[in-house]
């Protein structure tokens, strides 16, 4: 995997270097301090991840997300922050990112989190995880919300669980299904909910109530 990191650290761009590089399923062919010409460097480079810090000098993460994938649609954006304001989520998650990780996340953690996103799947941090479970226990007046969703019982369910950030494996093992079968309802409910990816379903699903 071809992984850019833009943070405007140098220690934390060093450090994520450090983490990846005797790893031989990375390799780091780009890396800058801010937003400024990360278009550019993304053409010349073909990243297949970009590691991006949600606040850089000159533009937010998600103005720097868009950048990117008006180059490649295909890149991967991972959000690599420390912080985590719903708001600042919401606007990197919309701007098309496909997860959202703490900088204080472990070394192995990090890895499986650019992983996942490669492969087309989502990662949120725990604690990013939580505050949206929180959002949706406590919202109101669930069952009527629910009777507004497009997606059936067992597509809310099978969301839940995505936003509880299990695998594909872990919610066929839950829900009583094959993974295929899961992976097929959770192309449906990105369908219905008019989505790219995992995080942008849950989010979504949580503003709506439908969860």
């Amino acid at each position: 995997m071809r992984i850019m990191i833009v943070d405007d650290h140098e220690i934390v761009r060093e450090g994520l270097k450090t983490i990846l590089q005797d790893d031989p399923d990375f390799e780091v062919v780009a890396e800058s301090g801010s937003a400024e010409g990360i278009a550019q460097l993304a053409r010349r480079t073909r990243p297949d991840v970009v590691l991006l810090d949600a606040r850089l000098p000159g533009a937010s993460g998600a103005e720097a997300c868009r950048q990117l994938l008006a180059v490649d649609p295909d890149i991967a954006v991972l959000i690599v922050s420390t912080y985590s304001e719903d708001r600042l989520v919401e606007e990197c998650i919309k701007a098309g990112a496909k997860g959202y990780v703490i900088k204080d996340i472990q070394q192995l953690s990090l890895k499986a989190s650019i992983r996942a996103v490669y492969g087309g799947g989502g990662a949120v941090s725990p604690v990013i995880a939580a505050k949206v479970l929180n959002r949706l226990r406590t919202h109101e007046e669930l069952a009527s919300a629910e009777s507004a969703s497009p997606l059936s019982q067992t597509q809310l369910e099978i969301l839940r669980l995505i936003a509880a950030g299990f695998s594909n494996r872990e919610i066929a093992g839950r829900v009583h299904l094959s993974e295929n079968t899961v992976k097929s309802h959770i192309q449906e409910i990105f369908r219905k909910l008019d989505v790219g990816n995992r995080v942008q379903a849950a989010l979504k699903a949580s503003k709506e109530g439908w969860l």
